[in-house]
């Protein structure tokens, strides 16, 4: 039987990137997926690659729409697995950081998985428990230029993961965070060029960036019965970019 079967996953920002090599992990796992994203046509091109999936559009910042795409695909079936994976993200000197921006950071990256959490909650209980897992990242481990707002949000990120873990335990429900390394996604490309990727796998020993396909391997471990007695980490796939000196 795969790790996963009968179980059900709601993945935000699931339309590319990270979200959808995690959203496709836990369908080859044997999940039923939600492939949620505030792009249409991204979340539908999604669901059709990855099995057993459905396409839901939502904007995560957006509280009421979060509680009902939530509440309406656990109405068809439960709910056991909350990967709120939606960021945006701009990287800027503090000093020239426009205000709407830093909101908009902050409405998906930090309130987006708020929502989530608070939506998914009552139903993952309901389920018998499962396993919420949310995304940090390693910028909270080592400094980055320019990513001052981004850095912060995944600090709270990690911090609120600890909080949850704690006080949905009770409810049978792991809370941890995955913080990856530097993955090469049409999202990092808007801010790093090919040189400054270069530079992120230098920092490597393994001398190589992280792929997304590992990212989900993370998510899958964590949401599955072999991880049954973890709650309240955060679990760094980042090919030793954060541990290693100079070389």
């Amino acid at each position: 039987m795969k790790r996963l079967q009968g179980k059900r996953a709601f993945v935000t920002g699931a339309g590319r990137g990270i979200g959808k090599a995690i959203a496709m992990g836990l369908a080859e796992a044997g999940a039923e997926v939600a492939i949620a994203d505030i792009d249409p046509e991204t979340a539908e091109a999604a669901a059709r690659e990855i099995p057993n999936a459905t396409s839901i559009v939502v904007d995560v910042s957006d509280r009421k729409a979060v509680f009902e795409a939530i509440d309406g695909y656990a109405a068809n079936g439960g709910l056991h697995i909350l990967v709120p994976n939606a960021v945006y993200f701009n990287y800027a000197p503090l000093v020239d950081m426009p205000e709407d921006v830093v909101d908009r950071m902050l409405d998906i990256g930090l309130k987006g998985t708020f929502w989530a959490v608070a939506a998914a909650t009552p139903h993952i209980a309901k389920s018998g428990g499962g396993s919420i897992i949310t995304l940090s990242s390693i910028a909270v481990s080592i400094a980055i230029p320019r990513a001052a707002v981004y850095t912060s949000i995944k600090g709270a990120i990690d911090a609120f993961t600890r909080q949850q873990a704690i006080e949905l335990a009770p409810l049978g429900i792991r809370v941890n965070a995955l913080a990856p390394g530097t993955v090469p996604t049409p999202g990092v490309a808007t801010i790093a060029d090919e040189a400054a990727l270069e530079r992120r796998k230098a920092l490597s020993p393994f001398n190589r960036l992280v792929q997304a396909d590992e990212i989900a391997d993370g998510a899958v471990f964590l949401a599955s019965e072999e991880a049954r007695s973890i709650t309240g980490i955060t679990l760094k796939i980042d090919a030793a970019q954060t541990i290693s000196g100079p070389r």
